[in-house]
């Protein structure tokens, strides 16, 4: 796969998630966070098995495992604390967390792969990280610690696990639609029986929510997973995660659509945060 293509991937996949904090908030109003995270991975590990047998691919149970492990951290351990965060925390705070999951991934990948970061990573880092703070704090975010925000960080350390583990328990020899369907399969499940736990009951959204859910399963779920695996595979955890720098980013343009336009700090945070992941991806290109 050329690099153009799995920079593509790993953008789209990044902006996918940046819209799911402004999508959020109107599923959980109605649904609360265990029944949003149940239903919206039912439905997103349903079309991943039709898409799978339309294709006439299985998923290959001998590695159970691996799916068993990649759903619970990915999809489960994730999306519930993802949702139970944007309970009380902000879009714009959620995403500014979230942020921090390339260095977190970084530290994880060093340390469970032995994928040193290169020069060019170390760069970016911080000056990523720095726009996202100008972003968030030129939108008047609270230095102040929630609980969501301490769940949206569980969320995000999930996330930066899944991303070294799927480099190192990913099955190789099976085809991407049939891994994303192993994985989300496992987590669906996982997030039903919590829900059944928590004593939730199934809700019939409104059209509002409904489509805000649908667009999270298919954009959010379906082809984020797609594009974020593959992402993975061809650039590893690091360098991959680098690009999550563009959730915040997406998260105040789509704020802007919604009648809430972007300041001067914003705009420079923006800046600073594309800069950063541009550089790095012309660095790694000519390196690769």
């Amino acid at each position: 796969m050329n690099y153009f293509k799995t920079y593509w991937m790993a953008t789209m996949a990044a902006i996918f998630w940046g819209a799911n904090f402004n999508l959020a908030r109107p599923v959980i109003a109605e649904m609360g966070p265990y029944v949003a995270g149940a239903s919206r991975y039912v439905l997103a590990a349903a079309v991943m098995l039709l898409i799978a047998q339309t294709r006439r691919e299985t998923v290959p149970l001998q590695h159970w495992k691996a799916y068993l492990t990649l759903g619970v951290v990915g999809v489960f351990g994730f999306n519930l604390f993802f949702f139970l965060g944007m309970e009380t925390s902000s879009a714009i705070n959620g995403a500014l967390i979230m942020a921090l999951n390339p260095l977190l991934t970084a530290v994880l990948g060093y340390v469970i792969l032995r994928d040193k970061p290169s020069k060019q990573q170390w760069i970016a880092f911080p000056v990523g990280i720095a726009g996202v703070a100008i972003v968030v704090l030129g939108a008047g975010a609270q230095l102040k610690i929630a609980l969501g925000d301490v769940y949206i960080l569980i969320a995000s350390l999930n996330w930066a696990l899944y991303n070294v583990l799927v480099k190192k328990m990913m099955p190789n020899k099976v085809s991407g639609i049939a891994n994303t369907a192993g994985i989300m399969t496992v987590g669906a499940l996982a997030l039903t029986i919590a829900a059944i736990m928590h004593g939730d009951h199934v809700v019939m959204p409104t059209i509002h929510a409904g489509s805000a859910l649908l667009m999270m399963s298919l954009g959010g779920g379906v082809l984020a997973y797609l594009f974020w695996n593959a992402s993975i595979s061809n650039l590893g955890p690091s360098k991959a995660a680098i690009f999550m720098n563009l959730v915040p980013v997406t998260t105040m343009v789509i704020a802007a659509f919604e009648h809430v336009p972007p300041n001067h700090a914003q705009l420079l945070g923006a800046m600073l945060v594309i800069s950063a992941v541009t550089f790095s991806s012309v660095s790694l290109s000519k390196k690769g």
